[in-house]
């Protein structure tokens, strides 16, 4: 999982248009867990790719916004070691997964303890107060799903219901997990904390993302339901971000 080592094969200052597809793949990868909103990863040098690798150049306050710099790769790798800590690290029990969810949130760009805040309380809400990935109607069989949910297979799955087949793809690229021929995969810990804070910083879910309700200078807890599923239980989903807020 989480494969970047086409990057070691790439030579600092090679243009990024200029990189082959497996090593332009393993750049895409590399920003999408540093949390910049790529899409799929495809190897092709198109303009999300662009537009994040320049984003991610301006980040770090090196470089030329087209150029692989050393300093680019040197980043990619330590940002790839650190998240593979977060995602290795216990999980056992809820406290366990409620300081993954913590350390998920700060290394993705998520710091504010009220985003924090919000990140634990869907995730208590989503999972029915459980903190384990779940299935979507994890309370019915999966002949039900199969016979009623029409994007099965790719049925929401993890600690926020990833849905739909293109997302199961594009995540199972980023993490380099075959999502498509075995969507189960999503129900690992590891998997699932990845898609939530990857998700609700990128947008992935509805294309609003979390910073947009809960920032620096505002704290919207009810409109940013919006980041997973409208307003679908806003209010008590809120009420719970509260109570994780004041125990900060």
């Amino acid at each position: 999982m989480l494969d970047l080592k086409p990057l070691d094969k790439i030579d600092p200052g090679t243009a990024l248009a200029d990189l082959n597809k497996t090593k332009l793949s393993a750049v895409q990868r590399g920003l999408a867990i540093c949390g910049y909103p790529i899409g799929e990863v495809d190897g092709l040098h198109g303009p999300k790719t662009r537009n994040a690798f320049a984003e991610l150049v301006s980040d770090i306050g090196h470089g030329n916004p087209a150029i692989v710099s050393e300093d680019v790769l040197n980043y990619m790798k330590a940002q790839k070691k650190e998240l593979t800590a977060i995602l290795a690290s216990p999980s056992s029990t809820e406290e366990e997964v409620q300081a993954q969810i913590a350390a998920m949130f700060k290394f993705i760009g998520l710091p504010l303890s009220t985003q924090i805040a919000y990140g634990l309380a869907t995730t208590q809400w989503e999972t029915a107060h459980t903190f384990k990935p779940v299935r979507e109607a994890f309370w019915l069989s999966e002949s039900w799903r199969k016979k009623n949910l029409r994007y099965y297979p790719y049925y929401g799955r993890g600690y926020v219901q990833l849905t739909w087949e293109n997302n199961y793809r594009m995540y199972g690229g980023i993490l380099g997990l075959d999502l498509i021929g075995d969507p189960d995969l999503a129900m690992q810990p590891d998997v699932a904390l990845f898609v939530l804070g990857h998700g609700m910083k990128t947008g992935t879910f509805t294309g609003r993302t979390l910073e947009q309700f809960v920032n620096r200078k505002s704290t919207d807890f009810v409109n940013a339901r919006k980041v997973i599923n409208g307003l679908d239980k806003a209010d008590e989903i809120a009420k719970i971000a509260e109570h994780y807020q004041s125990e900060a």
